[in-house]
């Protein structure tokens, strides 16, 4: 059997969905194919889980501060761990209904298969048996825990993220294998709860900071909540109670469960990409073009996390609707992308925006740094651990990244990215308005630094503008 439509779209994420709710507005006729569960990876397994997990630790943790705040009686709190991750799922649940299988339940029966989708040409798809003459293809097939074999031996000891919220309860003891963002978050969340936590990353750094000086504060901090090894690989060996030994080095622990977050890869396999007639790389991605997402000069387009390249929810979504742009205007349209925008909600929060110092040559760059124990309404909220530093071009004075470790980095996070997307210099950052007290005055304390490294001199003191 085979049916005819506008587009194809295997995978049914944040980037599918976008794409098919575009299309469809646009009067196209598309099918949306989808194998394995329901639901955006963001929804399901990922940010939106674990910061539910995250809110409960941090409310609790917020106990370590009430006695310097003259609040007494937080040793009466406790941890029910099955109602916590009773709610974690309740929550997932909820949003994934409402914002993914809720939305299939609205489609024609017709416009959504559930089957595994393979390409049999840049213009077929074949999945439970029918062919589908599609004018172009979308491959949003999201990704996948990376798991190497010796974690794989664990059996049930082992978790991911596709799997941590199905515990019932939370674990006496954990290790956690892969101290990138996620690593992070859960690592932290575990311990604040109570849980007995190993981290683990054969990095020398964590959550993938770039910049020194914050990943040395970084790490400092991280460390006073669960113990961490880095800079050395990790051999797992389940054990005959079940428990879970990791050696790392010199260092050696046994723990109840153990966490692999060591990245994810993009569920490409057994999707057919050989059959596009176009050479794949060693990890099996065909070439495409970043600012297009279109594959070679095919119709078809891979997006979101099925690339690789950001494995973020609102950058799926928003390469779900570049890959729709380009299938309406019939011919490719570059589109530049936003800032580059990373946060960790760890405590403190770690952000990565713009430009990274490791991209940047140290010649050309003026560096500044602010800190919270500069900052009066961080020592008010008895959070004075934390470290703003800004970079920009030494000759203009534009800003052009920055790496954040402290607390609410996520609000400061995004008023710089507006920054740097208006282009905007130090200077014309000095002149907006910044009110006292704010945590947001660390932020000018980075600018005001970074200002005293850049050339030239201004007519008036930085932050008055002429009327």
């Amino acid at each position: 059997m085979t049916r005819k439509v506008d587009v194809a779209i295997l995978g049914s994420g944040s980037a599918g969905v976008t794409a098919m709710t575009s299309l469809l507005r646009a009067g196209k006729s598309v099918v949306l194919i989808n194998s394995g569960p329901e639901g955006t990876t963001c929804a399901r397994v990922g940010c939106m889980p674990s910061k539910a997990l995250i809110e409960a630790a941090n409310v609790y943790h917020e106990k370590t501060r009430m006695e310097m705040l003259g609040l007494n009686g937080a040793e009466g709190l406790s941890v029910d761990g099955q109602a916590v991750m009773g709610r974690v799922r309740a929550l997932r649940d909820f949003l994934v209904n409402r914002f993914i299988t809720g939305y299939h339940q609205k489609i024609d029966d017709s416009q959504f298969i559930a089957g595994h989708g393979r390409i049999v040409a840049p213009d077929c798809v074949e999945v439970n048996g029918e062919r589908i003459q599609a004018g172009v293809i979308i491959i949003a097939t999201g990704s996948s825990p990376i798991l190497p074999p010796a974690f794989r031996a664990l059996g049930d000891a082992l978790l991911t993220t596709d799997t941590l919220f199905e515990e019932p309860d939370l674990p006496k003891s954990l290790a956690v294998v892969g101290l990138g963002a996620i690593g992070c978050e859960i690592g932290l969340a575990m311990a604040r709860l109570g849980v007995e936590v190993h981290g683990f990353d054969a990095a020398p750094v964590v959550a993938g900071i770039k910049d020194p000086v914050i990943a040395e504060k970084v790490l400092e901090l991280f460390g006073k909540e669960m113990e961490i090894t880095t800079g050395t690989a990790v051999e797992p060996r389940l054990e005959a109670d079940g428990r879970v030994t990791i050696e790392a080095g010199d260092r050696s622990v046994t723990v109840d469960r153990v966490l692999a977050s060591i990245g994810r890869r993009p569920n490409i396999t057994d999707l057919g990409l050989e059959n596009l007639g176009v050479e794949l790389d060693a990890r099996g991605m065909p070439p495409f073009d970043p600012e297009t997402l279109q594959i070679g000069d095919l119709p078809v387009y891979i997006v979101g996390d099925a690339n690789g390249v950001r494995p973020l929810l609102h950058d799926s979504i928003e390469e779900g609707k570049i890959a729709v742009a380009n299938i309406l205007a019939g011919h490719p349209v570059p589109f530049r992308r936003r800032v580059p925008l990373a946060i960790a909600f760890t405590g403190p929060q770690v952000v990565a925006v713009g430009a990274q110092l490791d991209k940047l040559d140290p010649e050309t760059i003026a560096i500044g740094t602010g800190a919270a124990m500069n900052n009066g309404r961080s020592h008010v909220r008895a959070e004075t651990e934390g470290l703003v530093r800004l970079y920009a071009d030494k000759a203009s004075g534009r800003v052009l990244g920055a790496a954040l470790a402290i607390g609410d980095a996520e609000h400061l996070g995004h008023w710089l990215a507006l920054a740097i997307e208006r282009g905007l210099s130090v200077a014309e950052c000095l002149a907006a308005p910044y009110y006292h007290p704010v945590l947001e005055e660390t932020l000018q304390m980075a600018l005001q630094d970074c200002l005293t490294h850049c050339e030239g001199t201004l007519p008036f003191p930085p932050g008055l503008t002429p009327a």
